[in-house]
């Protein structure tokens, strides 16, 4: 039963994604695309932070690889499926040479490392003008054109990032329900308990790094023919902390967080513009708030709520062995 409502609940969602940019604005679909694309951003983080406990202030720079990896490989007339493998990769790489300190350190110390890895990666792009162009950044690169469907106009590149999202979703949900996922969740709770149970803990650190690279380098990958323009200051310490926000706000942890968390960090600032210049204020006073009374993140509400609507009776254990001797 609790499945067959989940599924009523994922279908609703999906139809009213799809509908959700019928009749809008470009501004509001590529707000909506923009949406999409952190989501898979903040899905990566999520299954680094959430599942795996491991922090990490660096996603911003996978983004950044898999957009510039995208961008020079499309500017020099790849197609856009064909650069992104490249993208992955790269990125799974990286993300896997990243995970090492995870190792030898834990808690705020791998977030010094995580923003130290942040920070270079901003000044490789800034510096290395002749890869990446510098701060002038690299512009004009393509939508992707499937021949039939082109993705030129902002309606059927939303649909073309909803596509994406699906998959990256249906990937990661089989990622959490497979051995590997209960082993994330068991080095979250308890290393060495996992370790002592025969979890290999160095391949699950280290994988949950890379995979969530992956994530962060697709979402990349799907912003350089978004904003067509890419530099630098897109992908800084603000940004990574942009998505960690998400994931927080979301619920980390949750499989349905980083969607919740992205549309309050990406689409609650432009609901409450009608505010003006009060619209920053309210946001961050909600996010403060929401932050100290369901630090869980907004998924969490509803389990509080059904809590405390339809407590479950727990049997006492004493009374259960008791009825069992007579």
């Amino acid at each position: 039963m609790k499945d067959s409502w989940r599924f009523v609940a994922i279908l609703l969602l999906l139809v009213a994604a799809i509908l959700l940019p019928i009749g809008q604005k470009n501004y509001i679909i590529y707000v909506l695309t923009s949406w999409l694309i952190f989501t898979i951003a903040a899905m990566g983080l999520n299954l680094t932070l959430g599942y795996a406990g491991q922090i990490s202030l660096a996603q911003a720079s996978f983004m950044a690889i898999g957009a510039y990896v995208t961008a020079l490989l499309t500017l020099a007339g790849w197609h856009w499926l064909a650069a992104l493998p490249p993208a992955l990769i790269i990125s799974f790489v990286v993300g896997l040479i990243l995970g090492y300190p995870a190792l030898r350190v834990k808690g705020h110390f791998l977030a010094f490392v995580t923003l130290a890895f942040n920070t270079l990666v901003f000044l490789v792009l800034r510096n290395e003008d002749w890869l990446t162009g510098g701060t002038y950044g690299l512009s004009g690169m393509p939508r992707p054109d499937f021949g039939l469907f082109s993705t030129d106009k902002h309606l059927p590149f939303y649909y073309f990032t909803l596509a994406i999202t699906v998959i990256a979703a249906l990937a990661l949900w089989g990622i959490v329900r497979s051995p590997w996922g209960r082993a994330f969740k068991a080095l979250r709770e308890n290393p060495v308990r996992a370790e002592s149970l025969g979890v290999d803990t160095r391949r699950v650190t280290l994988l949950a790094f890379a995979i969530g690279s992956v994530y962060g380098g697709l979402a990349g990958a799907l912003i350089t023919p978004l904003v067509q323009f890419i530099e630098p200051g897109s992908f800084g310490l603000a940004h990574s902390l942009r998505i960690l926000l998400m994931v927080v706000v979301g619920g980390a942890g949750y499989f349905f967080g980083p969607f919740i968390g992205a549309a309050v960090v990406i689409l609650l600032p432009e609901v409450l513009r009608f505010t003006e210049g009060y619209y920053l204020i309210i946001y961050s006073a909600l996010v403060i708030v929401m932050l100290v009374f369901v630090p869980s993140g907004l998924i969490g509400i509803w389990g509080r709520l059904k809590a405390k609507v339809w407590p479950k009776q727990q049997v006492r254990t004493d009374m259960a062995e008791g009825a069992g001797l007579q």
